[in-house]
């Protein structure tokens, strides 16, 4: 999955109203940015390079994986496969949206 669909993916899973309340990043290093705002109704997802109250850093391989649920969240984080920086608890919130 290139960085496109994993955006539309991600833009789905949150939907209007993820109950996040935060801001969310997923960066994929040199592939791009996933920017999730979810901090007012209805949520947005684009691929700008903005400040987040937590940052996931994640190789695009890893996050189509974790899109597509071939790669636990939890089990990622404990494998190293990504990493969070911030706001854990945005972090564990996420579970329940990915």
């Amino acid at each position: 999955m290139d960085l496109q669909a994993c955006t539309e993916t991600i833009r789905t899973k949150v939907g209007d109203n993820s109950g996040l309340n935060a801001t969310l990043k997923f960066d994929c290093g040199s592939d791009g940015v996933v920017f999730v705002d979810a901090t007012a109704t209805p949520n947005t997802v684009s691929n700008e390079n903005t400040d987040a109250s937590c940052t996931i850093t994640i190789s695009l391989e890893n996050l189509s994986a974790l899109l597509t649920g071939e790669l636990n969240p939890m089990n990622g984080f404990m494998m190293g496969k990504l990493k969070v920086a911030g706001d854990m608890g945005v972090a564990m919130r996420l579970q329940t949206v990915v």
